[in-house]
């Protein structure tokens, strides 16, 4: 048997990923800088970014990307931070994923057929697809 997660780790890592919802980039980049991973993902498969892109806080997206968090992990829901990001109607973060080199065609569905699924037109143009 496994034993129980320490009750103070869970209650970082709730701090951090509340952290990355709510884009208080400054706290969050700290913990990141003292060593938590930038990639750290949570029961679901949501690594920070995914959750930083989710709630539109490009600042957070950037620096956890500068940091080396990956711009296209897959939550265990196939969807990755960029498909996310145009789920949500948040141009800025979706910019920012692209300039980090995420790619628009991955996950499912991949951030492409979201924005066709909502008619965004604009990201399309963006992504270089019809």
């Amino acid at each position: 048997m496994s034993e129980a997660p320490d009750p103070e780790v869970v209650e970082l890592a709730t701090k951090i990923f509340d952290l990355a919802r709510q884009g208080r980039t400054e706290e969050l980049v700290a913990y990141v800088d003292a060593g938590v991973p930038a990639d750290l993902t949570n029961d679901r498969g949501d690594c920070l970014v995914m959750l930083a892109a989710y709630h539109g806080h490009a600042e957070a997206v950037r620096a956890l990307l500068d940091r080396g968090a990956d711009a296209d992990r897959v939550n265990d829901r196939g969807q990755t931070p960029l498909a996310g990001a145009v789920f949500k109607g948040e141009t800025d973060v979706t910019k920012a994923l692209l300039e980090a080199g995420a790619d628009p065609a991955a996950g499912t569905p991949s951030a492409v057929d979201t924005a066709r699924m909502f008619g965004r037109t604009d990201l399309l143009e963006l992504f270089g697809a019809q």
